[in-house]
């Protein structure tokens, strides 16, 4: 049962991704691709998250916290630049 859940979670991380990509070639202003990329980054924590679960190995737990730490970080950057204006 446990298996069939987790491919359940990786088809559904499949298509998130599809689906961000799609919103970041389409997105028509820089905030929808700045959104995309934050969605994207919230996904690919979560497939590290249910890689770690996988392989057993949870110091890749600490990985993803670094990862959306920094992404955090990169979106209220951009957020500022942004706001400031060309």
């Amino acid at each position: 049962m446990a298996e069939i859940i987790l491919q359940i979670a990786v088809v559904l991380i499949f298509f998130s991704i599809v689906f961000g990509v799609l919103r970041l070639v389409i997105g028509r202003t820089t905030i929808d691709r700045v959104v995309a990329i934050d969605m994207l980054t919230v996904v690919t924590i979560s497939l590290i998250a249910l890689y770690a679960h996988i392989s057993g190995r949870f110091v890749y737990i600490d990985v993803a916290l670094v990862y959306g730490l920094l992404s955090f970080l990169a979106v209220l950057a951009i957020a500022r630049f942004l706001e400031k204006g060309p």
